[in-house]
C-alpha cells in the first residue's frame, strides 16, 4: 500500500509541533544529572531553572522558546517504497496548515534573506534534504528547526591536508567564537571531508546523534573526547553564567575527501530540537523517540 500525501502532511507537522514543545528525554536526562552535579551556584539555579521552563512547556503544551526556528527536515526514503501523491508538497502544506492554526500562535521566523521581510512561508521553506536507503520498506524523517542562537555562529572552512591537531583548533575557535549565544550547554556536530556540502550535512547529522550512541571510529571517538573536555573547561557554563557544562556533546563523522579537506561545525542549543518518526509502506508510523 503506498504511503499517502495525507499521511506525510499529519506526520511531518506533528514532529515540528513536538520539536517545540517538549526537549528529547535523553537531552532531559543529561541536563538532570548536570543539574545535579554542578560545582557552581549559578549554573546550578540556571539548570534547575532551564528544566523546569522545558517540563512546564512539555506538561502545558506551550513553547519551550519562542524562536521556533527554520523547519527543517532530512528525509530518507526506501528503494521498496510507493508514493501515492506529492511529496514535498505535503511537507510544505502541513506546515502551512499548523502555522495558521498551531496553538499557541508560533512567531514569523521565515526570513527573505535580503528584503528581510518575514513571513510564515518563503522559498524552499521547510527546508528538506532527501537520501536513500537500499532496500527498506519505509522512510525515516527527522526534525530538526533551526534557530537564530545556534545558526548565526555555525561556519565550515576548507584546509589543505589538515592534521587532527588542525581541525580540533579550528573546531574550538568557532566555539569560542560563538561563546555563551548559541544557549549553551550545546551538542556540537563536526563534519570533516568530501565537499563542501557534504561537510556541513555530516555535522548536521553528526548534531543529531542520539546521546550515549557510541563513535565506533577510534580516531574519531577521541577527538570527540578532547573537544568535549575542552569546551567544558572553557567554564561558560549554562546559558553562559559559568560552572562545569558548557557543551552536553561533541560528535564527529566524516567522508573521504580529497587533499582540501572542508570542516563544518554545527550547533544544537540546549533545547536540542530533533523529532523524528518512520512511515512504513502499509501506512504504519513508529515514532523513533529522539
Amino acid at each position: 500500500m503506498p504511503i499517502s500525501s495525507a499521511l506525510i502532511k499529519r506526520v511531518t507537522a506533528s514532529l515540528y509541533e513536538r520539536s517545540l514543545k517538549k526537549i528529547p528525554d535523553d537531552t532531559r536526562a543529561i541536563l538532570g544529572r548536570a543539574q545535579q552535579a554542578e560545582t557552581d551556584g549559578t549554573a546550578r539555579r540556571t539548570l534547575t531553572v532551564m528544566i523546569e521552563s522545558a517540563d512546564a512547556a512539555r506538561d502545558d503544551g506551550q513553547l519551550v522558546c519562542s524562536d521556533v526556528g527554520l523547519p527543517t527536515y532530512s528525509i530518507k526514503i526506501g528503494t521498496r517504497v510507493q508514493f501515492d501523491g506529492p511529496v514535498r508538497q505535503a511537507i510544505t502544506d502541513g506546515f502551512a496548515e499548523l502555522a495558521a492554526g498551531m496553538n499557541p500562535p508560533i512567531l514569523k521566523m521565515i526570513t527573505h534573506p535580503l528584503t528581510h521581510e518575514r513571513s510564515h512561508a518563503g522559498k524552499d521553506i521547510p527546508l528538506v534534504s532527501f537520501d536513500v536507503i537500499d532496500d527498506a520498506d519505509y522512510m525515516d524523517i527527522v526534525c530538526a528547526p533551526k534557530a537564530m542562537g545556534t545558526g548565526r555562529w555555525e561556519a565550515v572552512e576548507a584546509f589543505v591536508y589538515p592534521t587532527v591537531e588542525d581541525v580540533e583548533k579550528y573546531v574550538m575557535d568557532v566555539v569560542l567564537r560563538a561563546g555563551s549565544q548559541p544557549c549553551l550547554p550545546i551538542v556540537v556536530g563536526v563534519g570533516i571531508g568530501g565537499t563542501f556540502d557534504q561537510a556541513t550535512r555530516l555535522a548536521k547529522e553528526a548534531v543529531l546523534r542520539p546521546h550515549g550512541k557510541p563513535q565506533p571510529d577510534a580516531l574519531l571517538a577521541g577527538m570527540e573526547k578532547r573537544l568535549l573536555d575542552a569546551i567544558n573547561e572553557t567554564g561558560l557554563g549554562a546559558m553562559g553564567t559559568g560552572g562545569d557544562m558548557s557543551a552536553m556533546a561533541v560528535n564527529v563523522e566524516y567522508s573521504a575527501s580529497h587533499g582540501f579537506v572542508p570542516v563544518a561545525v554545527c550547533f544544537n542549543c540546549w533545547i536540542n530540537r530533533r523529532t523524528a518518526a518512520r512511515i512504513y509502506n502499509d501506512g504504519r508510523v513508529e515514532d523513533l523517540q529522539w
